[in-house]
């Protein structure tokens, strides 16, 4: 069979084409030192490459909400520990003062004094922010939690975060639990906590409910049993003080746990952008003795089918006339 010489240039054509298109491709993967720089180079891998930087975005905003989140802890924990020390201050001196053999009107009147600025710095403690966000707000943080006088102002919202992957975290402790031993009894109206108690087993039915203390309501009776010389109004703080510090050390503990979680969530999206970073490096990166070699192995590949070339076209129209 006759193969025309259309048919023979087709061939070298195409062989020729093929040859430099591999050619341009091991070049770009030895300029970029990727493997994959489109698509069509390997879907499948392109497909997971595109996967795991979306994973590694994600990662990075998670990681970036349990940096905010753990400003906000820490800010809370140490503002825990100053009321912490401010009650402990507060019962010393209810402890000094509750007998009359070692206290007398002018030193009460002298120590009240110093309960009073107890008082302003709980108050400068309860309204503590980060930036222009008040910690103890709630989800009011844009406006003084605690007026000047004692009163809570805000909510009781919990600001949650995703921290992970379907993972929320709060981040915030409501001051009404920071503030109060039993916060949930003021916010119950009266008839719902004679049906709550009307409900309680044999064994709870007349026993006494704990009552809700106050810290900034202690630290003024506190400073009125001071001022009015009234012994039994200052020994009755000692055992509210007493809660009132238990209170505010399982608030510091559950400020720990969140920070204890969070570390460990941090950790773990730190391992997991490891491992898809090393991932992403095995399906994209090219290796380059891989690459250089099959380079060299095409360069011969071209100049070969340019060598066959000229000597299979190498027919002219004198060769047809002879």
């Amino acid at each position: 069979m006759r193969i025309s010489d259309n048919a023979n240039f087709d061939t070298v054509r195409e062989t020729i084409r093929r040859s430099k298109t591999r050619m341009e491709g091991l070049q770009k993967q030895a300029s970029t030192l990727k493997k994959l720089n489109a698509p069509g180079d390997d879907p499948v891998s392109a497909t997971k490459v595109l996967e795991m930087r979306t994973d590694k975005v994600n990662n990075e905003q998670f990681q970036m909400n349990g940096k905010m989140a753990e400003s906000y802890l820490n800010n809370t924990d140490h503002a825990l520990s100053e009321f912490s020390d401010i009650v402990s201050r507060a019962k010393e001196i209810a402890i000094g003062q509750a007998s009359g053999a070692s206290s007398n009107d002018d030193t009460r009147l002298a120590i009240a004094e110093e309960v009073t600025h107890l008082f302003q710095s709980a108050v400068a403690v309860a309204n503590r922010r980060i930036g222009d966000r008040y910690i103890f707000g709630g989800y009011k943080t844009d406006v003084a939690p605690v007026s000047p006088e004692g009163q809570y102002v805000g909510d009781d919202g919990q600001i949650m975060v995703e921290v992970g992957r379907d993972v929320f975290l709060s981040m915030n402790i409501p001051g009404n639990e920071a503030f109060n031993t039993d916060p949930n009894r003021e916010k119950k109206p009266v008839d719902q906590l004679k049906d709550t108690e009307s409900r309680a087993p044999a064994a709870f039915v007349g026993a006494e409910r704990p009552e809700n203390v106050n810290i900034f309501e202690e630290i003024k009776n506190l400073r009125i049993g001071l001022l009015t010389g009234d012994l039994d109004t200052i020994r009755n703080t000692l055992d509210r003080f007493d809660q009132m510090h238990s209170r505010v050390n399982a608030m510091r503990a559950k400020v720990g746990s969140r920070l204890n979680g969070l570390q460990s969530l941090t950790q773990s999206l730190e391992r997991q952008n490891i491992t898809n970073a090393q991932l992403s490096s095995h399906l994209e990166d090219a290796d380059m003795a891989q690459v250089v070699s099959d380079l060299a192995k095409e360069e011969t590949v071209f100049r070969s089918a340019l060598q066959t070339s000229t000597k299979l076209m190498q027919p002219k129209l004198l060769d047809f006339l002879r």
